[in-house]
């Protein structure tokens, strides 16, 4: 058992997280599924362990969905899922970086049903078959190819929707901030989309938008405005360009607290979403790094 666990707990964790956005539940779904193992021995471990695992892991998420959503109902403000640093420099290296998907696909997975996420996350983020996806999630393989294509209309994701290389997205974020540091409205508002949207959650315990912020010159107003209230902060303000989600994001701190973690979404060399995570409750990996 404690081979399976060292061999499978970062795939499973990287499930688990994608069905959950969030890592505290991935972490309890995880050592609640080698738990049962540990308890049963179920002859399916000998067999195939990855696809028995994952089922079980799938399973257990889909489980945890209802208790979630009924949090999240109750939740202040809109919710988003929990930033991870991902750089290879950072304590939390229990992730398989190249298995992620993006931080906007995470967000947009809210809109699917359990079952769909599931095979989502399983086709896109790890690369499953769709036979080895109908084991797993109980369906036809013809259902599952079904339910990806659903997910994708639910979602807006079109095929072949380009998207910046890594180095591309850096340097162009790192230009975003430079505009607001030299005051630069014009060049700010010219690297957002018309259609931009804005969302930001605190949690009711920091300071956000009730609702999604949408329109360039409303998300522009919304920006300057933390922006100069954060610059003019007596602890100081520090921005930092870090690999969150394995992706470029921005890191925000007032003296030595960190105040915000923003991810951006780019589209044809313009923002179509900003992410702005206020909540303290997801921000204690930064803390250390």
């Amino acid at each position: 058992m404690e081979e399976l666990y060292g061999r499978y707990k970062k795939l499973l964790l990287t499930l688990a997280y994608q069905m959950t956005g969030t890592w505290t539940d991935a972490e309890d779904v995880v050592q609640d599924v080698f738990l049962k193992v540990c308890d049963v021995n179920p002859a399916g471990l000998t067999e195939e362990p990855k696809a028995y695992l994952c089922k079980m892991v799938v399973n257990r998420c889909r489980d945890l969905y209802k208790s979630a959503r009924r949090r999240r109902e109750r939740y202040v403000g809109e919710w988003l899922p929990e930033p991870i640093p991902t750089s290879m420099v950072d304590p939390l290296d229990l992730i398989i970086r190249d298995e992620l998907l993006s931080y906007a696909v995470l967000v947009m997975l809210e809109k699917l049903s359990p079952a769909e996420r599931a095979v989502y996350v399983l086709r896109e983020a790890l690369g499953i078959e769709y036979g080895d996806i109908a084991e797993i999630i109980g369906k036809s393989e013809i259902n599952c190819r079904k339910m990806f294509s659903r997910a994708k209309g639910k979602m807006g994701l079109s095929e072949g929707e380009p998207d910046m290389i890594k180095t591309d997205r850096e340097v162009w974020i790192r230009q975003f901030i430079a505009a607001f540091e030299q005051d630069d409205a014009e060049r700010v508002i010219s690297m957002l989309a018309s259609d931009v949207v804005l969302i930001s959650d605190g949690g009711g315990k920091a300071l956000a938008a009730v609702r999604p912020i949408a329109e360039r010159d409303s998300v522009f107003k919304f920006l300057y405005g933390i922006f100069h209230k954060s610059f003019q902060h007596e602890d100081g303000l520090q921005i930092e360009v870090r690999e969150i989600n394995g992706q470029t994001g921005v890191v925000i701190r007032l003296g030595e607290r960190v105040d915000t973690v923003a991810l951006i979404h780019i589209i044809e060399r313009s923002i179509r979403n900003i992410y702005l995570i206020r909540n303290p409750d997801k921000l204690r990996f930064f803390h250390h790094i």
